[in-house]
């Protein structure tokens, strides 16, 4: 018996569809984002249409498609398909507001609170020791650190620059300055424990966070009511994070940490297009 590449007769790739569930307006919010880009750089021919590199792109950000597997399908090149993605992402993240814009948008909508937490992106393990800060003790994981705002209803507003799975969320908060900008906004910010201690200011806070018992004091039942009230006004900052996880891309980040950023901004962007549709 001989081993042989040759294929046999009649047969060509096989190729599947799927159902790609987003809607007609970010489709659409791409494919014109993308028209606009190559008329600004005077570039006159792609091998497919901007809509279907729209579509393209979604796929492998939504569904975590794999860059081989959407460039077989599609008959051009893999590399062609990483060059799409990564120019709609850079073309997305130039969209995300910055911090001081979006408080000052909430302020506008006539909202006095926002909530704030931060969460873990599980990234691949990589050797060195440079690497070794990306893994997190709390969750067990390697992975990048983000904080994020969402309005009061859950809806994202901000997302900070990626760091080290090790940072703590009380020191990212504190190197983005986010007890400055809130008091110059004038909002508040409901909060976690993990905050505990970043504003020290008694008699009026901006960052409210819980109550916590230790060995030698409990905790009195007003106490263990105002961490209730406060668990449920926090409550659909979870929702903008179960959200923006709904991008499977995010279930392993396989990209360059330093361009984990723009990634994260790209889908804030996408994902509020598809909440607030």
């Amino acid at each position: 018996m001989t081993n042989t590449k040759e294929r046999a007769e009649d047969t060509c790739p096989v190729v599947y569809q799927c159902r790609l569930p987003l809607s007609t307006r970010t489709v659409n919010h791409l494919a014109d984002l993308l028209r606009r880009h190559l008329k600004a750089i005077r570039s006159r021919w792609r091998i497919l249409p901007p809509g279907k590199i729209a579509v393209i792109v979604l796929a492998v950000l939504r569904h975590d498609q794999r860059l081989a597997d959407m460039a077989g399908g599609n008959n051009v090149s893999e590399s062609t398909v990483r060059r799409w993605r990564d120019e709609l992402i850079r073309l997305l993240a130039a969209q995300a507001p910055r911090l001081n814009r979006a408080l000052r948008k909430v302020v506008k909508q006539g909202e006095e609170v926002v909530l704030i937490d931060g969460t873990l992106i599980p990234t691949q393990r990589r050797t060195g020791k440079v690497n070794r800060r990306n893994y997190s003790g709390k969750n067990h994981h390697y992975g990048l650190h983000f904080l994020a705002l969402t309005d009061e209803r859950g809806c994202l507003i901000w997302i900070s620059a990626a760091r080290p799975g090790s940072t703590h969320d009380i020191t990212a908060a504190r190197h983005d300055h986010i007890l400055a900008h809130l008091r110059a906004a004038g909002l508040g910010a409901l909060a976690d424990l993990g905050f505990r201690g970043l504003d020290n200011d008694v008699r009026d806070p901006v960052v409210v966070t819980g109550f916590t018992a230790s060995r030698t004091h409990k905790l009195t039942p007003g106490q263990k009511t105002a961490n209730r009230v406060l668990a449920v006004g926090r409550a659909p900052v979870e929702h903008g994070f179960a959200h923006l996880k709904n991008w499977r891309i995010l279930t392993k980040l396989r990209t360059d940490p330093d361009r984990a950023t723009q990634l994260l901004r790209a889908l804030l962007v996408l994902t509020n297009l598809e909440i607030n549709r």
